[in-house]
């Protein structure tokens, strides 16, 4: 039997990562990390969607520990979400949680171990960029060698969204038929809001912009998915 956990906030990514692994494992669990996250909605948002879509088990771990050590507009009040600005560059954004995908995608291989399972898979995104350090293809790699070194287990680490851009990822949902689910279930907006969001972070207008361009043009960008993924 092939299982996998996919690493899961209720977000676009994860959801659509989960949509897909249902079609290509026979055992899939979900694995959602309550750090004390600014929007504790995303949390209950992933159980309904793990319940809703088929999950086989579905664990929300407690890792409050990175929230007294991670200072990030998503773990501290005090900290404003920044609005989108096209000319904001360099540096990191506010939201970005140091170490978060270090300790989850070490977890969840923890987690894979104990239900048997041969893949860890994650939403991560090198292609459409923000800003993120522990987003990009390299890191997953070289954690990914170090932890089946630790463990003495050949636990691959997913990352089916890594080159994709966001109007692909819309395309992957629409492929399996779930793109309502995706644009009116998921969570993804820095300001907690469910659906399309508030339209003003980074993480909305990201998410707006590639469902804009997939939209304008279904059939270049499906077909540019199929090309990248070998999906028939």
């Amino acid at each position: 039997m092939k299982r996998a956990v996919v690493v899961f906030s209720g977000g676009q990514d994860s959801t659509t990562c989960l949509i897909q692994a249902l079609q290509q494992y026979d055992e899939v669990h979900c694995i959602t990390f309550d750090y004390g996250q600014r929007h504790r909605a995303e949390i209950e948002v992933a159980q309904a969607l793990s319940v809703a879509l088929g999950a086989k088990a579905h664990k929300v771990l407690d890792v409050g520990l990175l929230n007294e050590l991670a200072i990030s507009s998503l773990t501290r009040d005090n900290i404003p979400v920044p609005v989108y600005d096209s000319e904001q560059e360099g540096g990191l954004p506010s939201t970005f949680v140091p170490g978060r995908n270090i300790l989850f995608l070490t977890l969840a291989a923890i987690y894979a171990y104990q239900v048997e399972a041969e893949a860890v898979i994650t939403g991560v995104c090198e292609t459409d960029f923000s800003g993120y350090p522990d987003c990009r293809d390299e890191f997953v790699k070289a954690l990914n060698h170090a932890v089946v070194l630790g463990i003495a287990r050949d636990i691959r680490f997913e990352t089916p969204l890594m080159w994709l851009n966001k109007a692909e990822t819309w395309a992957l949902a629409d492929y399996y038929r779930q793109l309502e689910l995706v644009r009116q279930d998921t969570l993804t907006c820095y300001n907690g809001i469910q659906g399309d969001g508030c339209g003003e972070c980074a993480a909305c207008h990201l998410r707006a912009n590639g469902l804009q361009q997939y939209q304008i043009n279904k059939a270049e960008v499906m077909a540019s998915l199929k090309q990248k993924t070998g999906l028939a």
